[in-house]
C-alpha cells in the first residue's frame, strides 16, 4: 500500500474545489465466447490450471457451494482486503445512518503520513457522509476513510480507544460468520504486529455475506465515482475516486469486490462476477498474477473463454 497524498488538482483519487467536471472512466467492453466444456468429472477434478496464488478459493455464491480451492485453510496476511470487514461492520450496525456526516480530523491525515497507507485524499474539516466514506475506503482503498469509519463506529473517549473497540467488533463479526482462522489487529490492513490474517476459505465466507448488502454491492461494483461534500472553507469539494480493481470495466459481469497489496501479503484480491443470474466469488492471496488468475477462475466457473482488454487505472489511483 503506497502513500498517496498530493494537492487538490483535478485527477482521480484527489479532491478539487467546486469542480463540475464529468467523471470519465475508460471501461473497455469484454467479449465472451462459449467454449466447449470438458466432461464434468474430469473438469471438477482438474480445476482452473496454473493459478499462482499461495491461497485460493472459488465459490458458487448462488448455491453456496465450493467449486475449487488451493491451500484454502492456511493463514495468510490480507493487506487492504481487511477493509471489506470494516465495511461489513459499519453496514451491519443496527440502525446505521448512511447519511450521517463525519468531519475529517487531522488525526486521519496524520495517520496516512506516518503509516504510508494508501489514501482517499480526504481534507481536514470536510464533512462526508458514511456512505461517501465507504466509497473512499473501498474504491481507492483509503486508509484515511477507514480510520474515519472506525473512529465513528467505535466506542470510547478518544480516537485510539474508539478505533481499538472497532477492531474488536471486526473480530466478533468474524466469529459470527464462522471465520475460524481469521484475526484482525487493524481497521485497514496495516498490521504492526503481524496479527492480521485470514484464509482463502474465510474470505469467501465474508464476501458472500458482504454481497448480501445492497449498499455494499453498489459501492464495490463502481468503476469510479464523483462525490461532493461540504468543505471546511464553506465551499463544496468534489472527490473523484477510481476503483483499484482492474476486473471492473474489463471482465464482463465483474461486480467487485476488493484488492489488497502488502509486503507480507503480496498481491491479493477478493472478486465476484455475475452472468446469466449466477454469481461466483473468488479469493486470491499472495498472487503476483491476480488479475489473469481471477479471469481464469471465473472463466472456468462460467464454462467460457473471455477475451479481456485490461482497464488502465487513471493517474493517481492507488496501486493497491
Amino acid at each position: 500500500m503506497g502513500r498517496h497524498g498530493g494537492n487538490a488538482v483535478r485527477r482521480w483519487g484527489a479532491a478539487v474545489i467546486a469542480s463540475t467536471a464529468a467523471l470519465a472512466v475508460a471501461a473497455p467492453v469484454a467479449s465472451a465466447q462459449a467454449a466447449p466444456a470438458a466432461a464434468p468429472a474430469a473438469r471438477a477434478a482438474a480445476g482452473p490450471s496454473g493459478i499462482a496464488a499461495k491461497g485460493a478459493y472459488l465459490l458458487d455464491n448462488s448455491a453456496n457451494k465450493k467449486l475449487w480451492s488451493k491451500s484454502p485453510d492456511t493463514k495468510r496476511q490480507m493487506a487492504s482486503i481487511t477493509k471489506l470487514m470494516t465495511a461489513v461492520v459499519v453496514l451491519d450496525t443496527r440502525g446505521v445512518n448512511l447519511n450521517k456526516k463525519v468531519t475529517v480530523k487531522k488525526a486521519y491525515l496524520d495517520y496516512i503520513r506516518t503509516s504510508g497507507g494508501s489514501a482517499a485524499d480526504l481534507k481536514q474539516g470536510d464533512k462526508l457522509t458514511v456512505k461517501q466514506l465507504l466509497y473512499g475506503m473501498l474504491l481507492p482503498s483509503g486508509c484515511d476513510a477507514a480510520m474515519a469509519l472506525a473512529d465513528t463506529f467505535g466506542s470510547g473517549s478518544t480516537t485510539a480507544k474508539r478505533t481499538k473497540s472497532f477492531i474488536s467488533k471486526m473480530n466478533k463479526k468474524a466469529d459470527a460468520l464462522g471465520m475460524t482462522k481469521t484475526q484482525y489487529d487493524s481497521f485497514d490492513g496495516i498490521s504492526t504486529h503481524g496479527a492480521n490474517y485470514t484464509t482463502a476459505r474465510d474470505l469467501a465466507k465474508l464476501a458472500r455475506h458482504a454481497l448480501g448488502n445492497a449498499t455494499l454491492r453498489t459501492v464495490v461494483k463502481s468503476v469510479g465515482t464523483e462525490q461532493k461534500a461540504p468543505a471546511a472553507n464553506g465551499r463544496t469539494r468534489t472527490y473523484y475516486w477510481n476503483s483499484s480493481n482492474k476486473l471492473l470495466g474489463s471482465y464482463d459481469g465483474a461486480i467487485g469486490i476488493k484488492t489488497g497489496t502488502g509486503t507480507a501479503a503480496g498481491k491479493c484480491i477478493v472478486f465476484a462476477a455475475k452472468r446469466n443470474g449466477r454469481t461466483v466469488v473468488g479469493v486470491l492471496l499472495g498472487d503476483s498474477k491476480r488479475y489473469p488468475d481471477a479471469k481464469k477462475m471465473l472463466d472456468w466457473a462460467f464454462h467460457t473463454r473471455t477475451t479481456v482488454t485490461w482497464r488502465q487505472l487513471p493517474a493517481g489511483t492507488p496501486q493497491d
